[in-house]
């Protein structure tokens, strides 16, 4: 079986390696979109949509959550014999390596919690009181645990300093190690090694920082022009000069010193110019939720997908919480940009050979 994985895969990077825009179908162009894209669904199963939408589109990932954001249901996550069978189901479904990711922070953001049947895992603010050896083992239980239920991806750790203590969405929260970045660093690349260990893949979040803001980006327009400090770009400095990072998520945050137009995960000043070129990130860039109210009030979904994508983000996130967008129409979207030239089939390209990479290196 391993032998047969690594056969496929070596096949997709000399089949990616090779391509050539001009000799791509519908299909194969719909195909690499999809692997480009992780999206939510309802259900505590491998779903019949779920399995059209790997054969049809390589799904590149989904993201599990305990309930309904609107509901309070249950959504994608009962126990853990049950989440460790969805997980299987997935995986042994689908041809390549899909991501099976998840919101495992510890403290009021863990989707896997004592109400499910799963360990109880402390915030990082209470991380940050103890010592390194006692943060190792609360990170190396978290990352058993994620292993044992068959996810491969975690967003998480957050690098957000807590910089303003009213903000609500980071600092009250407590999902934030401190307001010192040398302290945030040594707390994040903890989590990140325990994770590595057991061959669960990091996203480090919110670049290029949320823990400054007064507002929260999942209610609406979030500014933090006037808040926002350099410092809060040292985390992802020092976490890429010690090559740690494969993946950053960015935040919906508008901050017009950065870019005087577009919020962070729609600018190309702030993903390609800063972190890409300046920071000298080569990892994987994955939008925040493109359903938070922070940008659905301001842009559609064409112009959410047209600005993320040509701002250089290469892996886009749809949690299907605060609205449903069906795959099918994110699909569709993205190539109608692309035949009417907005996109630069390119990026996609570009994405994927990312994708290959970073993901597929068997663990």
């Amino acid at each position: 079986m391993v032998q047969l994985f690594k056969t496929i895969t070596l096949i997709l990077l000399l089949l990616i390696s090779c391509l050539n825009a001009n000799e791509l179908n519908e299909q194969e162009i719909k195909k690499l979109i999809g692997r480009s894209i992780i999206i939510g669904f309802d259900g505590l199963t491998l779903t019949s949509n779920l399995k059209k939408n790997i054969d049809k589109y390589n799904l590149g990932g989904v993201i599990l959550f305990d309930k309904d954001y609107k509901t309070k249901n249950i959504k994608n996550i009962k126990n853990p014999q049950q989440l460790k069978k969805l997980t299987f189901d997935i995986q042994s479904y689908s041809k390549y390596k899909i991501l099976i990711s998840i919101d495992q922070e510890g403290g009021k953001v863990s989707r896997l919690n004592p109400k499910n049947g799963f360990s109880q895992i402390p915030s990082a603010k209470d991380i940050s009181t103890k010592n390194i050896h006692e943060a190792k083992k609360e990170y190396k239980k978290l990352a058993r645990n994620l292993k044992q239920e068959g996810i491969n991806l975690n967003f998480a750790p957050v690098v957000d300093l807590a910089i303003n203590p009213n903000n609500k969405v980071i600092v009250q929260l407590e999902r934030s190690y401190s307001k010192n970045p040398t302290e945030v660093v040594k707390y994040a690349s903890v989590f990140i090694e325990e994770q590595n260990r057991y061959g669960i893949k990091s996203v480090i979040k919110h670049f290029p920082g949320h823990g400054s803001s007064n507002t929260d980006s999942h209610k609406g327009f979030v500014d933090i022009t006037n808040t926002w400090d350099e410092k809060e770009l040292i985390p992802y400095k020092q976490l890429i000069k010690d090559n740690k990072v494969d993946f950053i998520m960015t935040a919906h945050v508008f901050n017009k010193k950065l870019d005087n137009k577009y919020p962070a995960t729609l600018s190309s000043k702030i993903n390609t110019n800063l972190l890409r070129k300046k920071l000298k990130f080569k990892g994987i860039i994955i939008s925040d939720d493109l359903q938070m109210k922070a940008i659905t009030k301001h842009y559609s979904l064409r112009e959410r997908l047209k600005l993320a994508i040509n701002s250089g983000v290469n892996i886009l996130l749809f949690g299907n919480q605060l609205e449903k967008n069906d795959l099918k129409t994110i699909i569709n979207t993205i190539y109608d940009l692309i035949e009417k030239k907005e996109i630069n089939l390119s990026k996609i390209i570009e994405s994927n050979k990312l994708i290959k990479n970073i993901i597929d290196k068997k663990q």
